[in-house]
């Protein structure tokens, strides 16, 4: 049984995190891409070429969503969209040279602001930090695509 005291105290910590992040990031741009557009060109650098439908269920955000940060993306010349060697009538999208020094740069710039936040932790709290952080995130998804079933069957 969960520990509603614990409960209370990372209900309080994520609003406390959510606003000083948000604060953060509205005071100081930490590099020129938003939170969308560093994502999706992240996904697309490590996971490889990819549709917008795929995209949109990594992040499960709804398909013309996906499509309008893509569009956005392919216009400023991050991305390009390839046609699909299975499905002729398909698009996959690729990230270009420009794309991932932008994304290369942001992170840098991301990396070196987190790194002064975090300069006096140990290495193995960041360790665990992160494990923990991938855990949450984890949970988030499995807790939506339960609510998400639930719903469809209610």
């Amino acid at each position: 049984m969960m520990n509603h005291q614990s409960l209370e105290e990372v209900e309080l910590e994520l609003a406390l995190l959510i606003r000083r992040l948000t604060s953060m990031v509205t005071a100081q741009k930490v590099g020129s891409l938003d939170r969308a557009a560093y994502l999706l060109l992240t996904q697309i650098s490590l996971g490889g070429a990819c549709s917008v439908k795929t995209l949109s269920q990594t992040f499960h955000l709804d398909i013309s969503t996906v499509s309008r940060q893509v569009s956005s993306l392919e216009q400023k010349g991050y991305v390009r969209r390839v046609p699909d060697e299975l499905d002729g009538r398909a698009f996959i999208l690729s990230i270009t040279g420009l794309g991932e020094q932008l994304l290369a740069d942001d992170k840098a710039n991301r990396i070196a602001r987190l790194g002064h936040v975090l300069d006096n932790w140990e290495e193995g709290e960041m360790k665990q930090f992160g494990q923990l952080l991938r855990k949450f995130n984890h949970s988030v998804v499995e807790a939506e695509q339960m609510e998400k079933v639930s719903q469809h069957d209610g």
